[in-house]
């Protein structure tokens, strides 16, 4: 695995994971593939309250390798050890990045992915604040759409993601936004 091959892995619709306690990774090409739709993402209620109160503080790519630790320490979870070495070299190349909420200055929640053209790939997020990760993937969201990004690929449904809008679409309609978003030059909202 190298940057290369991610980077040309993300343009061809296919993403990596790992397996847990192994080396080894494969792609993945879903189908249906799910995404949040930038112009329509829903944000609920209770989650409105929280952000309404603000008592956190955002940055981005500020901590990007304390984010993907925190996404990777997670059971279960599929990012592995070349796969995190990976995503950090993406970041130094200015194609991966993260989005941290901070409460009382201490990390409490969090999300990254690549970042192509007009299209963000959501990798991960975690928290360790309740609803931490929650704000900052509405925050992410809202930021990317004024951005001008035209699409945030989730991979795959989960009932968590729905609360958001999340949907799937079948492989051909994907690859048709992904096609229409990589030309797109928008910049990662710093």
């Amino acid at each position: 695995m190298t940057c290369e091959s991610l980077e040309e892995g993300y343009r061809t619709g296919i993403f990596p994971m790992g397996h847990e306690g192994e080396r080894a990774f494969t792609w993945h090409r879903p189908d249906p593939r799910c995404i949040i739709p930038l112009d329509s993402f829903h944000v609920p209620a209770s989650l409105r309250r929280t952000l309404r109160r603000g008592a956190y503080a955002i940055t981005t790519d500020r901590a990007f390798s304390e984010v993907v630790q925190a996404c990777a320490a997670r059971p279960g979870v599929w990012i592995t050890p070349k796969l995190r070495a990976v995503y950090e070299e993406m970041h130094r190349m200015g194609k991966a990045h993260s989005l941290e909420v901070w409460v009382n200055d201490q990390l409490a929640g969090g999300i990254f992915g690549i970042h192509l053209g007009g299209a963000f790939f959501a990798e991960s997020k975690f928290h360790r604040v309740r609803d931490m990760s929650k704000v900052a993937l509405v925050v992410l969201l809202e930021r990317l759409r004024e951005a001008g990004f035209a699409l945030f690929d989730v991979q795959y449904w989960t009932h968590h993601l729905a609360q958001f809008g999340a949907r799937e679409i079948a492989a051909r309609e994907y690859m048709e936004l992904l096609r229409q978003a990589l030309p797109l030059s928008a910049r990662f909202p710093g």
